[in-house]
């Protein structure tokens, strides 16, 4: 049974959301990010990356950054545009873009849950992503960034939120990237029972998105077990069928000695090489290689993926098994120089730029994975390829912000 409640939410004042609001921290850089908040005090940038407001030469993880977010924080609070939930509520929270629109609910989640694997996982952490995330907690008192969290269809729950999104929203507006960002409250106490009692039928949860925010969270609350904090964590929980997941593509520097011939024909001896083919794959077990100036379609030979357990089937597993490591020598994508990861929101032409500008030899672009094989391989205790999934469109930071004294 998952726990999720309801919680005292830090929010933004409703005309001046679309200038707070902002991308999380982890989609863009430190000049990224000071670019875009230029000329705006009230972006939440200088909250979530605030070493953009100091010198350009200082470590990220230097003490003054983490202090610079919290009297950011501050500074938005005490002017009011953060203001918070005068009772403990649940909030709905809807993206759309074109076709798309996907709507979670806004809840606290349990950290005991977290440690008892009802909220299950799929990837590994960095030590050093997740020290990040506990300063920056510890610092504010809060958690400012939502973990992105899937449950398998509902019937009560979609009625809920159904009869809740046809009323007048709270916040509404469209975001630069052409994202609708539109929230409400759910305030009335049967509303908050139904809901509660509606998860302690959901048997698991998954993280979708924010694997490091989760376990920062979880490490703060046991540091913290002897006192009053809480041990609740933000999140926003979409129903699976709502969510898409894009590809994640890969670039390495170079070939590893192997030669433009050389790595053809020892892809060959793994699948279907096809000179000229298309730059994104149509199916799983497809994959678009970018090289000699062309884009070519390689398929996996079938027997060789259904050799494979489950996890190892995905294409990103399949491609750095046989390909990444013993062919172009990338045996630890983490921590590897030579590979880059792009996100399949920028699309197949940032990845012919950068092989035609020179900085890499050699792009891949993916098929991506589906949100049933996400849940498969987290059920069955097993791991996804790092950078395997990129959910599109991204939780907005400061929709929502959870302070570690609201129960």
């Amino acid at each position: 049974m998952a726990c999720v409640r309801p919680f005292h939410a830090l929010c933004p004042k409703a005309d001046l959301a679309s200038r707070i609001c902002a991308p999380p921290y982890d989609v863009l850089s430190s000049s990224e990010a000071r670019e875009q908040a230029r000329d705006n005090p009230l972006s939440f940038l200088h909250v979530s990356k605030p070493e953009i407001d100091l010198d350009p030469s200082i470590d990220p993880c230097d003490p003054r950054v983490y202090e610079k977010g919290r009297e950011n924080f501050q500074r938005l609070i005490r002017e009011g545009a953060l203001f918070r939930d005068a009772q403990p509520v649940f909030h709905l929270y809807r993206q759309s873009k074109n076709a798309h629109s996907q709507t979670g609910i806004v809840a606290a989640a349990s950290c005991e849950d977290y440690e008892r694997n009802i909220i299950k996982k799929h990837e590994l952490t960095r030590p050093d992503k997740e020290d990040d995330r506990v300063r920056h907690i510890e610092a504010l008192n809060a958690q400012t960034g939502p973990v992105f969290l899937i449950y398998r269809f509902d019937a009560a729950i979609n009625r809920l939120v159904a009869s809740k999104i046809s009323q007048t929203p709270d916040v509404d507006f469209p975001a630069d990237d052409g994202v609708r960002h539109t929230s409400w409250r759910i305030a009335h106490p049967d509303d908050i029972s139904a809901l509660i009692r509606a998860f302690e039928r959901v048997p698991d949860l998954y993280i979708a998105d924010g694997h490091h925010r989760s376990a920062a969270a979880a490490r703060v609350w046991k540091k913290r077990m002897q006192t009053q904090s809480s041990s609740l964590f933000l999140a926003v929980l979409f129903p699976h069928d709502q969510v898409r997941i894009l590809p994640y593509h890969r670039l390495v520097r170079d070939l590893h000695g192997l030669g433009l011939d050389g790595l053809v024909q020892r892809m060959r001896e793994l699948g279907a090489f096809e000179i000229h083919g298309h730059a994104q794959p149509s199916r799983k077990h497809e994959i678009g290689v970018f090289l000699g100036g062309v884009w070519n379609l390689f398929r996996w030979d079938p027997e060789r993926v259904t050799r494979e357990k489950p996890s190892d089937q995905l294409d990103a597993a399949l491609l750095q098994k046989h390909i990444l490591a013993p062919l172009l020598g990338i045996n630890d994508p983490r921590a590897s120089k030579r590979i880059a990861f792009v996100g399949g929101v920028r699309g197949t032409d940032e990845l012919e730029k950068l092989v035609r500008n020179g900085e890499y030899a050699v792009a891949f672009s993916m098929f991506p994975p589906s949100v049933d094989d996400l849940m498969q391989i987290a059920d069955e205790g097993g791991l996804m390829p790092p950078k395997s999934t990129w959910f599109e469109p991204k939780l907005r930071d400061a929709m929502f912000c959870h302070t570690l004294d609201s129960f």
